[in-house]
């Protein structure tokens, strides 16, 4: 991904910074309807990514990429060294949750719910695990 500056050419930084910290934080999330039902589908499936982006963009963080499945979703988020990876993931079902149903009369008489209470998460960074260990541990060799 590139951004145009003043026409030059500019990578972005793999890192963000605030006053008090250096971070690059991703989490690939994954979460399903209740009952695994295949109802992100066609409208559905058009605003849940509407709402996702709109959410995101209202907490601060950034969607790298979005996958819709009938029965499940998955994000690659970059987020903000305050925010919580369990916020994130309240945030986001809890908001398209609330305006999938009241948008889509079908979805509250299928379920009782739209999101099961379980999700998966897991960070991604730039390096890999072995890489960090081998890091920390050649510390003490310094």
């Amino acid at each position: 991904m590139y951004y145009f500056y003043k026409r030059k050419e500019v990578k972005p930084k793999r890192w963000k910074t605030s006053s008090t910290s250096v971070y690059n934080l991703r989490y690939h999330l994954i979460w399903c309807p209740k009952y695994r039902r295949k109802v992100l589908i066609g409208d559905i499936e058009s605003r849940l990514k509407e709402l996702l982006l709109e959410k995101a963009d209202e907490l601060g963080l950034v969607i790298e990429k979005m996958e819709t499945m009938p029965d499940h979703v998955h994000l690659l988020v970059k987020a903000q060294s305050t925010d919580a990876p369990h916020f994130i993931v309240g945030q986001l079902k809890g908001y398209t949750s609330f305006n999938l149903r009241n948008e889509f009369a079908e979805l509250k008489s299928k379920l009782p719910t739209l999101w099961t209470r379980s999700y998966y998460i897991e960070s991604v960074g730039h390096i890999s695990e072995e890489a960090v260990k081998i890091y920390i541990e050649d510390q003490k060799n310094q």
